[in-house]
């Protein structure tokens, strides 16, 4: 009888442990998932190793993109409650020459205060942040 279909079989080669040689298919077979598995796990440790400083230094970047918008949007929030005249006042000359610009302390920590709570108020808002890795 002609054969339909052959192909050359994959030639396994002989398991040898402690001297002699695995028989059994079960042995074989144990044997063999043993092996599967520590590669595996070799191969996911290396390509986990090579990811993850990638991972991270994006992580950092998204972070600070988003403590940037944050900080920015909510300066400008405060800073459109307040006016110049409220953190400076300039004294001047009989003339009207500039003599001296004194800043007044209290609004401007006051502003300072509120900025720090608003953006803290507003990242704690945010919560978690998903961060993508293309692998192409």
């Amino acid at each position: 009888m002609d054969k339909i279909y052959s192909r050359p079989r994959i030639k396994i080669p002989k398991i040898i442990i402690k001297g002699r040689k695995i028989r059994n298919t079960k042995e074989k077979k144990m044997t063999t998932l043993l092996v599967i598995f520590i590669i595996a796990f070799f191969t996911a440790t290396v390509i986990l190793n090579a990811i993850l400083p990638m991972f991270d230094t994006l992580c950092e970047n998204r972070a600070e993109a988003i403590a940037t918008m944050v900080s920015n949007e909510q300066a400008s929030v405060v800073m459109k409650e307040h006016t110049y005249d409220e953190l400076y006042t300039i004294e001047k000359d009989g003339e009207g020459n500039i003599t001296m610009i004194k800043s007044n302390v209290m609004p401007i920590n006051q502003i300072i205060s509120n900025i720090a709570n608003k953006i803290q108020e507003e990242i704690d808002k945010k919560g978690k942040e998903n961060v993508q890795i293309a692998l192409r």
